[in-house]
């Protein structure tokens, strides 16, 4: 039976954990309330900074609780075992919602690698769509996801939407085309370690998205909306992309940005380069390739002064990807480099959405991690971590890791104390090993 709040009932006859949607919902921001616990209750441990005050009467059968309510969260103590009337005095505060707008596609994948898509004797389907892949990267990392685009109303969207479900990502933002067919792209890694793709979409779902089917108050709820810009390239997704961004600004989330440039998905490379750039001045928060910082740019990504060229004023954070070898980092305050993890590299498809969702799984918690270097620096080596983890398996969403699995991966011992250019990988194979039961 599910808990329930009527009136100022708190109903939770089989003692029941409430999800923090539950308890939220009952203390919502700007108001108070007084809520009668009429079962035990167990609420969720979280912390922030944005805390709120309880007062706690007895009565007969119910534990003593001493909270602190926060907006990601609740943390308590158990001292008594008595029965109790809540009043809950909530300042305001924002969630901790990741909305991802954009495309929600079919990889299909070589079932071999190192070959060019013609000669690839079979493929096996995955889901894929970068936007989508960084809802799903946020939701396994335990984070607050959603996502918000179209695909067709086939068996492949059904199927898509279902596996961001599985994934515990909001879906109501779905919306399913009858006209059009869910996007498809054919993936492949070469021999030399580059990416080939082939795109089915003239026109696919996610390009016929309109302005009047957004979720206007899922985007109102978010805390950071990430997007990319091949929804930018035609219309009428372009004005739907232009507008989920108004609503989401205007409603106080930061806006994140990752180019992720496809080039055979525009007409060419000057309409991708001016399309690109045409919204690069209203994000907060930009990550780009060092591949796409030479197309952007035509100059060197290891170069600070080169990079500094794409910083613009109201930047609040902008990341230059390295594969491997790490990320550059730039702020109004400081810059740096973060090393990266070396793994044994068998599908790179991915890789820089799992970094997005490792990075934006903590700011959407704790914003103010832009503004201190070292807890910056800590949390871009956790999203190098996801972003590693996910090269060692195919597909994208299948090999994007959970909390615990990246977590284990930095704290590897070897990862510091060998000269291995793989000591790293050995380490964590290791671990892998006498864990045998944990999925990547």
């Amino acid at each position: 039976m599910a808990c329930s709040c009527v009136g100022r009932l708190f109903c939770n006859p089989c003692n029941v954990q409430p999800s923090f949607r539950t308890v939220s919902n009952m203390v919502s921001s700007g108001f108070t309330s007084q809520l009668r616990l009429i079962s035990p209750m167990k609420l969720p441990s979280a912390s922030s900074s944005a805390l709120f005050s309880l007062a706690l009467l007895k009565s007969s059968f119910l534990p003593l609780i001493t909270a602190n309510f926060s907006a990601q969260g609740v943390g308590i103590s158990v001292s008594s075992f008595k029965v109790h009337q809540i009043t809950v005095q909530v300042k305001p505060g924002r969630n901790d919602l990741v909305v991802c707008f954009g495309e929600l596609l079919i990889d299909f994948v070589p079932t071999v690698g190192g070959v060019p898509l013609a000669d690839a004797p079979a493929f096996k389907k995955a889901p894929g769509g970068a936007p989508a892949n960084v809802a799903c990267g946020i939701a396994k990392l335990g984070g607050n996801s959603a996502f918000v685009g179209k695909v067709g109303d086939d068996e492949f969207g059904y199927m898509l939407c279902d596996v961001l479900k599985d994934n515990k990502v909001e879906t109501k933002g779905i919306r399913f085309d009858s006209q059009a067919r869910t996007a498809l792209a054919f993936v492949t890694l070469r021999e030399d370690g580059e990416r080939e793709f082939m795109f089915y979409r003239n026109p696919s779902a996610d390009m016929l998205f309109e302005v009047h089917e957004l979720d206007t108050d899922l985007l109102k709820q978010a805390s950071i909306l990430h997007y990319g810009s091949i929804s930018l390239i035609t219309e009428p997704s372009r004005s739907t992309h232009l507008e989920a961004m108004r609503i989401a600004k205007e409603a106080g989330a930061l806006l994140s940005y990752d180019p992720n440039l496809r080039l055979a998905l525009w007409p060419s490379a000057a309409a991708a380069k001016e399309g690109i750039k045409s919204i690069w001045e209203r994000a907060d928060i930009i990550k780009v390739s060092d591949e796409e910082v030479v197309f952007l740019t035509d100059g060197d990504p290891k170069d600070d002064q080169n990079n500094m060229k794409m910083f613009h004023p109201r930047c609040k954070l902008m990341l230059v990807t390295e594969g491997g070898e790490g990320c550059r980092y730039y702020t109004p305050k400081f810059r740096g480099h973060v090393n990266g993890v070396k793994v044994q590299v068998v599908d790179t498809t991915g890789a820089g959405d799992a970094f997005c969702a490792g990075l934006l799984s903590q700011l959407a918690v704790v914003p103010s991690i832009i503004d201190d270097e070292p807890k910056l620096r800590n949390a871009l080596t956790f999203a190098n971590a996801c972003g590693a983890i996910t090269t060692t398996e195919r597909g994208a969403i299948p090999a994007l890791p959970d909390k615990d699995t990246v977590l284990r991966l930095i704290r590897t011992p070897t990862r510091s104390s060998m000269s291995s250019p793989d000591a790293s990988w050995h380490g964590y194979q290791k671990w892998r090993y006498r864990n045998s039961t944990t999925t990547l």
